[in-house]
């Protein structure tokens, strides 16, 4: 059964869903940082998916990507899969501007994280809903 790490649930915000993935929300308002977890248990790279939820991944982290370059008017989309600190399988897909103030680094510890207020993290919610297609469902 799939279970959200702790350490996902701790630093982020549910904000939906797809037919795979979770999405989350990084409470750090630094930087437009969400997080796809595809919704299978024990799974902790993207070669132990079955070949249609590798497909599946692509196509949800592409779909969000789109969305995250128009929506946040991103300079370029950082797409990542570390796992050092959190072993479940997670993609990081973040919107990065030359003006960040950790371009051209990784976002990775620049600094203390900026919490959402409530408004920003339902215009966020609602803006996913309303751009990520009829499979997207939000999700409080």
């Amino acid at each position: 059964m799939f279970e959200l790490h702790p350490r996902l649930k701790q630093d982020c915000i549910a904000i939906g869903g797809f037919p795979l993935c979770r999405l989350l929300l990084m409470n750090d308002s630094t930087y437009p940082w969400f997080i796809l977890v595809p919704e299978r248990a024990d799974i902790r790279e993207v070669h132990e998916l079955t070949d249609d939820d590798q497909v599946r991944l692509i196509g949800e982290s592409s779909r969000l990507s789109r969305w995250l370059a128009e929506e946040f008017e991103a300079d370029k989309i950082n797409v990542a899969a570390l796992g050092n600190m959190v072993p479940q399988l997670h993609w990081h897909v973040i919107a990065r501007h030359v003006s960040d103030p950790a371009w051209p680094g990784p976002v990775w510890g620049k600094g203390p994280p900026k919490p959402y207020a409530p408004e920003a993290i339902d215009r966020i919610r609602d803006a996913a809903g309303d751009a990520l297609g009829e499979t997207f469902v939000k999700r409080s």
